[in-house]
């Protein structure tokens, strides 16, 4: 669609955490000549803050001292502009709102409700971090991604209509894009088709830039964050991790799957459709490089790397009906579907099926599950439910048509508890299922065995 080379910048939590880290990103941003959109996250810490007040558990007192910390987040940045009683009035008028609806949550909460409240953080810092692209003389527009951004009606983890976006992006974004200007828009956020505002689920930034990047037929995709591209494990939980120069769509889409919070895991689904390379670099350090994420690498090895996803629940059903009965697991994935519960992992035996669900996808963070759901699986089968679990997952090529990967894997999580192994269903995922207490342990000793030694 865009008739020039289009860089889509994506800028995450710590790269507008405040006001020398939003001055950063602009200068990143003002490096690439090609970068015209910018799409940022709320800045760090902010989400967190309006899940809480979102939660319905917060007295008056603990909402006012919430708000006062957002107040004081956005006025660091606010009181270095050139424009500041101009952003006050913008971020008093938001925090405003904020509490009236964070008093309605304590009332009752909602997943649409929590939306609306999360919403505001994407909103401000995108209002501010125009503004320190003007102080440094740099023409930026604010431009509100719920005009382009439609999804359907699931409320902290909604599905973008794909054609829909397209559409309204050549309507509303792309003549903006054709002027001298820089246009800076939310990440995460949307709307559905009424209006009410929705959201793509925790680190869905990354995705509204790639299916903005779709919508527009990007050149490439820059993902700024603050880690210097992506590492064989985190960084920040095992200190010998390795940066990676290139990765395969697939590999990265598989690290994101399994919680390597570089991507978000649908980041990639826009970028292959439309053959977009993605870059992954830092916003503070941009001169250390990154990663290049593409069709095809040059090399393959069988372990790339290793992922940790916290915040999983098991379920195991039970029944010795299931021995030689046919459509138990049909009857079982029907409940679930009724009740539009996403299953992750899947484990069976004679009698048992094992699967698992990843609560920390929504936005609230909040476990789905759902009573009724629970008391209808019960009328046919014993149900257990398992929580504060983590899973742990290897990432690599074709590992199980080479002999020996799976032996090497066990090795290293040998003094571990694992509650539930996936293997099979994938050449480029091992998984192992552990207490939460002992994941970041397990995630070290896989990674020292297999990406080490």
């Amino acid at each position: 669609m865009a008739n020039f080379q289009l860089d889509i910048a994506k800028f995450g939590g710590t790269s507008v955490a405040d006001f020398k880290a939003m001055t950063s990103s602009v200068q990143v941003s003002a490096s690439n000549p090609n970068t015209r959109l910018v799409v940022v996250s709320a800045c760090a810490g902010v989400t967190n803050i309006l899940v809480e007040l979102a939660s319905g558990a917060c007295s008056r007192d603990k909402i006012e001292e919430l708000i006062k910390k957002l107040y004081d987040i956005h006025y660091e940045i606010a009181s270095k502009v050139a424009t500041t009683d101009i952003c006050l009035k913008f971020i008093k008028e938001h925090l405003n709102e904020i509490r009236d609806l964070a008093n309605e949550a304590a009332m009752e909460r909602s997943d649409a409700l929590t939306d609306r409240i999360v919403s505001h953080g994407e909103l401000m810092s995108s209002f501010l971090i125009v503004e320190v692209f003007k102080l440094h003389g740099y023409n930026a527009k604010w431009f509100d991604v719920r005009q382009v951004m439609r999804t359907d009606s699931c409320f902290g983890h909604a599905q973008p209509l794909v054609e829909v976006v397209e559409s309204l992006c050549k309507t509303h974004l792309a003549p903006l894009l054709q002027e001298d200007n820089i246009v800076v828009t939310q990440g995460f956020i949307a709307s559905n088709s009424e209006g009410m505002t929705t959201t793509l689920g925790r680190g869905g930034s990354d995705y509204t830039a790639a299916l903005l990047g779709e919508a527009l037929a990007a050149s490439t995709i820059s993902i700024w964050t603050d880690v210097p591209g992506v590492y064989t494990t985190d960084p920040r939980l095992v200190p010998h991790a390795k940066p990676i120069d290139e990765l395969t769509y697939l590999e990265a889409a598989e690290m994101a799957t399994f919680g390597a919070k570089i991507l978000h895991p649908s980041t990639l689904i826009p970028a292959v459709r439309r053959g977009i390379p993605v870059y992954v670099g830092s916003s503070k350090e941009p001169e250390k490089g990154g990663t290049w994420v593409k069709p095809e690498t040059t090399s393959h090895p069988a372990f790339r790397a290793v992922a940790l996803r916290k915040n999983q629940t098991l379920i195991v059903l039970a029944s010795p009906k299931m021995v030689g009965a046919s459509g138990f697991l049909a009857k079982v994935f029907g409940v679930f579907a009724k009740y539009n519960q996403s299953i992750d992992l899947v484990s069976t035996s004679e009698v048992s099926i094992a699967v698992t669900l990843d609560a920390g996808s929504n936005t609230s963070g909040i476990s789905q599950l759902n009573e009724s759901m629970l008391n209808e699986l019960r009328q046919f089968c014993h149900v257990k439910v398992e929580h504060n679990l983590s899973l742990v997952a290897v990432i690599g090529n074709e590992m199980s048509n080479i002999p020996g990967t799976a032996t090497k894997a066990f090795d290293a999580i040998e003094d571990y508890a694992v509650r539930m192994i996936c293997y099979g269903a994938s050449n480029h995922n091992l998984c192992f299922l552990v207490d939460e207490d002992k994941a970041v342990s397990a995630l070290t000793a896989l990674h020292k065995h297999l990406l080490e030694d």
